[in-house]
């Protein structure tokens, strides 16, 4: 099973002249880098040529961005001041008022948050080659999935104006599944290795919360497939380094907020709004459909509360009102979860045809999974299975936005790309 792993993971191309262009890992994560760093950058050109104040700051990243800059607290998300927050990660508004504090609330800071997120969605796409060829999907995969996200931008003007919030999420999310990819198949993980990598996982924790829910899977896998004392004083040592890298965060918000939760505190939020009268699975559809909805963002009276009751008081209610909801109203929650799922897995359905462009790369992405898992070994069939399995979890329970699937699009798109690959046949060289 190892040799056909090996062999699938090999450095494959196309021959002829896209052989010889992509020949080269380094001048194919150069060409991929520049081919969608020039399309992004021409987005954000047509788009600041016709949005003067494209450098504005909005939204509760903005706002904490803001209150960062004016105050020196992580604090005030919502339309008024309400005080401390961990509403949003702390990478996204740190990296925003490090930049804006360095350029003022200026064009130029706008440039350079713009040009940050580009390079990071380029950065993601030139790596698509490696991730392929570490998984076991095959390099010419990678190629494939690189070239076509680099030319289209999955997320829209996002990719070219943002801060890269997206890409840093992906990254995240492959770098973690590559590096349990090598801890499994390396010769002997080390206990050291293993706790520097729990404080990677606890790192990116403080980017997407949701890859805890990939890395106990992971976890769970390796203490079944290595019984031993061993492998549960290496797994050990993977918990105890992500849960020291998430003690300064959470003794923060502990002492700012007065309550315990996970890197985030608008869980409740989230989940009230995604179970109540009026909600849809589409949280854009519930905005249209109830007016303005119990959201601090937008109603006044909500952002009160969270200003009289503190956040994690406030979302400790919200989840009471939820759950007291679903206990009345079960089967309309098991009708929402279940739309939430087709929307996560099938894209904006009030978009007929996004849904179905969407719905086209899962699809290929399930035949990819199909005809590649017998080619690999157990632990890549387990990092790819893991994080597909785990990680939307979630956002089944919670209303859908159209930026949750894509910390998953990359995989996806590496296995649909690998699908296509096989229909073109075995053309594909040794490079």
């Amino acid at each position: 099973m190892g040799a056909t792993s090996a062999e699938h993971g090999a450095s494959l191309v196309t021959p002829g002249a896209a052989g010889r262009i992509f020949s080269s890992p380094v001048r194919t994560f150069i060409l991929i880098f520049l081919l969608s760093f020039a399309i992004r950058a021409a987005l954000l050109a047509v788009w600041v040529s016709n949005h003067q104040d494209f450098y504005r700051l909005g939204g509760e990243i903005g706002r904490v961005t803001l209150s960062l800059l004016r105050t020196g607290q992580f604090a005030d998300p919502y339309m008024i001041p309400t005080g401390p927050t961990a509403h949003p990660t702390p990478l996204s508004p740190a990296l925003l008022a490090l930049i804006y504090h360095v350029f003022g609330i200026t064009a130029s800071a706008g440039y350079v948050r713009a040009l940050v997120g580009i390079s990071s969605h380029s950065l993601l796409y030139a790596l698509l080659p490696w991730f392929a060829r570490r998984l076991g999907l095959g390099t010419c995969a990678g190629i494939f999935a690189g070239v076509a996200c680099a030319l289209i931008p999955m997320q829209g003007l996002g990719e070219a104006i943002g801060p890269g919030a997206t890409a840093h999420a992906s990254l995240a999310l492959a770098l973690l599944t590559v590096a349990f990819a090598h801890r499994w198949t390396a010769d002997r993980p080390s206990a050291a290795g293993s706790f520097l990598l729990g404080l990677g996982c606890g790192a990116a924790f403080h980017v997407l919360p949701p890859l805890l829910l990939v890395l106990v899977g992971y976890l769970m896998f390796e203490l079944w497939w290595k019984r031993g004392r061993r492998q549960w004083l290496l797994s050990a040592c993977v918990a105890a380094g992500a849960i020291l890298a998430c003690v300064p965060w959470t003794w923060r918000n502990y002492t700012a907020l007065h309550g315990f939760f996970f890197i985030r505190s608008n869980f409740g939020l989230e989940f009230r709004i995604a179970n109540q009268p009026g909600a849809d699975a589409d949280i854009e559809v519930s905005m249209a459909r109830a007016g303005t909805l119990r959201h601090p963002s937008e109603n006044l009276e909500e952002a009160r509360q969270v200003r009289e009751l503190g956040e994690a008081e406030y979302n400790r209610r919200a989840v009471n009102e939820a759950l007291a909801w679903i206990r009345t109203h079960p089967a309309e929650f098991w009708r929402l979860t279940l739309m939430r799922f087709l929307h996560f897995w099938c894209g904006p359905l009030r978009y007929p045809l996004l849904a179905g462009l969407f719905t086209a790369v899962t699809m290929l992405a399930i035949l990819g999974l199909r005809r590649t898992l017998p080619a690999l070994d157990a632990p890549r069939r387990v990092t790819l299975l893991v994080p597909l399995a785990t990680f939307p979890l979630v956002y089944y329970v919670v209303s859908y936005v159209a930026h949750y699937p894509a910390p998953l699009a990359w995989m996806l798109l590496l296995l649909a790309s690998a699908e296509v690959r096989h229909w073109r046949g075995r053309r594909a060289i040794e490079v």
